[in-house]
Parts: C-alpha cells; structure tokens; sequence
C-alpha cells in the first residue's frame, strides 16, 4: 500500500514538473487513441458475417471461416507470392538506395552543386501519386520514351505495362526514383552528428576517403540503418495498394495482384466487410511476426534493436 502510495507520488511529482512537456505531447496520444486503438475494435467483424444495418452487437458469429476461406482461396498463393516478391525487391533495392545516395551527398564539397541535387531528389516526394502513376503510364506505351530506350538497344516497342513480367520492375524502380530523397534526409541528419574529430584523426592516421567511410560514417551510422530496416520488415506485407490499382489492369494480376489490392476490392467495391477484415487482419499478424523476428535477430547480432 506505501509503495502504491509512493508511485502515485512520484508521478504526481513528474507530471507537474514536466507538466508542458506532456501537455505538447496530449494531441499527438489523443491521435492515436482515436485513429489507431480506438478502431481495432472494428476488428471484431473478421470473426462475424457482418451486416451494416444489425452493427458490431448482432451480427451472427462466423468464428474462423472467414480465414479458413481466405486459405483455401484459389488466389492465396498468388497474393503471397506476388506480395512478398514486391515487398523483397522493394527492400533489396528501395532500402540501401537512399543510405548510398547519402553517404554519396556527405563526400560532396561543393554546397551549392549538393543544394541542388537535393532539392532535385526531393521533389518527386511531393508530386502526387495519381500523378506520378499517370506519367509512369504514359512513359510505358508504346511510343514513348521506355519503347524509344529498348528499340535504340535492338528491342521492339510495348506497352510495359500490359506485360505481367515487367510489372515488379516498373512498381520498384519508379518507387526508388519517388523516394530516394526524401528517405535519405534522416540518414543525413544521422551524419550530421558524427564526431569530425574522428575524420581528422583517421586522416592522420592515413586513411582515405573511402576507408573513412567504410571505418568511421557507415558504423556511427549502423544505428539508425537498423532501427530504420526493423520497422521496414514490419511492415513487410503492406505494399501500397494505391500506386498498385493505380498501375494494374486484369492483365497483369499473375505478378501485381496483392493482399492490398486484393483487400480493396472484395472489401470496398463486393462490400465483403467481414472477409475483407479478416484478410487485413491476417495481413498485420504477419507483419507483427516479422517485426518481432527481425528485431530479435537484429539484437542477436549487432546488439540494436528497438526494445
């Protein structure tokens, strides 16, 4: 009972002194409860055959047909595949392209040529990305600048996105030149606070440039590569499925169909709410086992994880 009464003290006494600190922090908890906790009670409808017009309380209980559906389904293989094929190439390219761009940028010397570049990376960022899918279609028929590209290298003009083989690629380059420079801006705040006394003591020690790198930038910069590489796989199965019905047609679902898109259109245009939610649901419980895994592993062998 004393020690009950002591931490209601010492909270008490924490919340008065950093009283303006919680105070700036109450809108952004107030966010959360309302946008993030408060609705996963929805998620109640994954286990029901929903109807809007009898609400959450008396809809009739389905138990796990729902999921049991959704495996047997003829496309669950499909999206999977098609899923983790995205989400892996995403990743193997998408992730160390903006750390490279910015260890690149930290060597510049000359400010008003690295101004410029960086201002060029991060303008793709803000163009939207009904926009940005519009000029990737345009780009990918028949007479334009891609065909041009592949017949001056002996190849025929297409239209690349009618073709489900050329899909992956389209989704996964344009996403590196979409994002590389606004993802590498924390990496190069992450650079800005390396110790230059380090630089200058690898210098008289005789390294180079590239030694400095490799020795100096790329381990203080460990850190926040794998904080950032964590919440990445944990959200490894959430491929966005705007920039994906935006770029898909019926043609190519063999290689773009996935578990978002997939989600969208038995849950918003069928209005299949229950299966839809189920499906989504499934979706997270992946990702939250593959957070968890990778940051296990991570502390195993590096010693950084997030908790």
């Amino acid at each position: 009972m004393i020690g009950k009464h002591s931490w209601f003290k010492a909270a008490a006494r924490d919340l008065s002194r950093n009283r303006y600190k919680y105070l700036m922090a109450l809108p952004v908890v107030v966010f959360f409860i309302l946008f993030a906790y408060k609705p996963m009670y929805g998620l109640i409808i994954a286990f029901q055959d929903y109807r809007p017009q009898l609400g959450f309380i008396r809809s009739p209980w389905a138990g796990l047909r729902h999921f049991k559906n959704f495996f047997n389904d003829v496309y669950f293989f499909r999206l999977i595949r098609n899923t983790f094929s995205i989400s892996f190439y995403s990743i193997l390219f998408g992730f160390p392209a903006p750390i490279i761009f910015a260890l690149l940028l930290n060597e510049l010397k000359n400010m008003i040529f690295k101004r410029t570049v960086q201002t060029l990376t991060y303008m793709p960022y803000f163009i939207s990305m009904v926009i940005v899918c519009s000029l990737i279609r345009v780009y990918s028929s028949t007479n334009n600048i891609f065909s041009q590209i592949a017949v001056f290298f002996g190849g025929e003009p297409k239209n690349y996105l009618t073709f489900s083989k050329y899909f992956v690629r389209i989704y996964v380059i344009s996403g590196v030149w979409h994002t590389i420079g606004w993802n590498s801006i924390i990496f190069l705040a992450a650079l800005t606070g390396i110790d230059q006394e380090q630089y200058e003591a690898g210098k008289i020690d005789g390294a180079g440039r590239f030694r400095r790198m490799w020795h100096i930038t790329f381990p203080n910069l460990l850190p926040t590569i794998m904080v950032l590489f964590i919440l990445r796989m944990g959200n490894i199965l959430n491929v966005g499925f705007e920039k994906i019905i935006l770029l898909y047609n019926q043609g190519i679902y063999e290689t773009a169909d996935v578990i978002s898109s997939y989600v969208y259109r038995r849950g918003i245009i069928e209005a299949s709410y229950s299966y839809a939610t189920a499906v989504g649901l499934f979706n997270s419980l992946v990702n939250v086992c593959f957070l968890v895994m990778a940051n296990k592993l991570s502390k195993m062998y590096t010693e950084l994880a997030l908790y």
